[in-house]
């Protein structure tokens, strides 16, 4: 049977195949511990559910305004100029859409295509690549340098470079390595787009996830970049909603009204009821954030300490998101030989290091949005299996 191309050249989401085998394994009685997939273990605040379930009693189970209701479209424009300092119009610059991943393919397709370029420092989230590729353009990694904490530069960045060029992707705190973007980071990539009259996607999902005092900055609030800025966010890390299916791209009109195409003729609307659950998300109690960062907090400090006491590991500092991107380069193993000798020995999930790109070689990524004994367990397995000892 013949495949069309853009379909044929893209792989399975890494993340999903590790999360799948993981379950395969539980399915055959096997004590498995996955730490492959980034879906935190916390139930939806119960304020969030309730309003979804009124509003399903009350009849919004119903199509629904392509760009999103009414309400939701509101309280994302109080929220983006309150919390990131973001002017957009809600009735013409928001879109709501079934997921953040949804939101961002919709966008892709709608800014590039064959021919186009599409520049992305590595390592990056899985589904970035697959993305560009869908909508037939070329993805330009951007390697980002272990030993200089995935810095990017202006000079790596121009490099990569082309009169084919057209966006450029960022995502902070970062999925996988947990850097967050300093100022002058930023101001690099606004000097690039600027130079070479470029747009730039940014990816916030895990703006609420900082520790030791990182702050993150909003892309489209630097001089110059508000109209060249795509801000893509969600609901699915901040208030543990990722079965709910739920983000947003932000942009001038004109960029919107042209996504809202691809929105409208692929997935119509997002779920009704579920846009009243993330009204009551903004507008609602905000310490569920505080109260999951508490926890993470807690949990990135436990993998950090327990990965970096055993020898041939080291677990670099944790700045954002909940991941932890661990340097296994001193086993001896590549990211692949590691990430499947510990879930066929250890029955421990990760994602090897390269499925976010070459740049991310000789590491695995693990999530802490686990529960402490499940971490402690994964860290004392994993430990064991290095030894070469009996796991369990």
């Amino acid at each position: 049977m013949r495949f069309a191309a853009r379909v044929t050249q893209v792989t399975e989401s890494a993340t999903l195949a590790v999360s799948n085998k993981a379950r395969a394994l539980a399915r055959q009685g096997v004590d498995v511990i996955d730490l492959g997939g980034g879906d935190p273990d916390f139930i939806t605040p119960a304020h969030i559910r309730a309003a979804a379930e009124r509003a399903m009693e009350a009849g919004l189970t119903h199509y629904v305004n392509s760009r999103g209701i009414p309400e939701l479209l509101t309280a994302l424009a109080d929220k983006l100029r309150r919390e990131n300092g973001l002017t957009y119009d809600p009735a013409t610059e928001i879109l709501v859409a079934p997921g953040g991943k949804q939101a961002i393919y919709a966008t892709l397709m709608a800014l590039v295509g064959p021919g186009d370029e599409v520049i992305i420092p590595e390592p990056a989230w899985v589904s970035y690549v697959p993305c560009v590729q869908l909508a037939g353009a070329t993805p330009v990694p951007v390697a980002l340098p272990a030993d200089q904490n995935w810095t990017l530069t202006r000079a790596a960045l121009a490099a990569a470079v082309t009169p084919r060029t057209r966006l450029i992707i960022i995502n902070s705190p970062s999925n996988p390595t947990g850097h967050v973007m300093r100022r002058e980071e930023l101001e690099a990539v606004a000097a690039v787009a600027a130079d070479h009259d470029l747009l730039v996607m940014a990816d916030e999902i895990y703006e609420h996830l900082l520790y030791d005092g990182h702050r993150h900055i909003s892309f489209g609030t630097l001089p110059g970049m508000a109209d060249r800025t795509l801000t893509i966010n969600g609901f699915s890390k901040s208030y543990a909603m990722t079965g709910w299916r739920l983000g947003y791209v932000a942009a001038r009109r004109e960029i919107i009204s042209e996504v809202l195409k691809v929105h409208s003729h692929s997935v119509t609307c997002a779920t009704s009821f579920v846009q009243a659950g993330a009204v009551a998300a903004l507008t609602g109690p905000q310490d569920c954030i505080a109260e999951m960062r508490a926890a993470y907090t807690r949990r990135r400090a436990l993998v950090t300490d327990g990965f970096n006491a055993i020898p041939g590991l080291r677990c670099p500092p944790i700045e954002g998101a909940f991941y932890a991107f661990v340097d296994v380069r001193g086993t001896g193993l590549d990211s692949t030989t590691f990430a499947s000798r510990l879930l066929d020995e250890a029955h421990v999930a990760v994602t090897p290091g390269v499925a976010f790109g070459q740049a991310g070689e000789g590491f695995v990524r693990l999530s802490f949005a686990n529960s402490d004994d499940l971490l402690q367990r994964a860290i004392e397995r994993t430990a064991r299996m290095l030894r070469g000892a009996p796991v369990g």
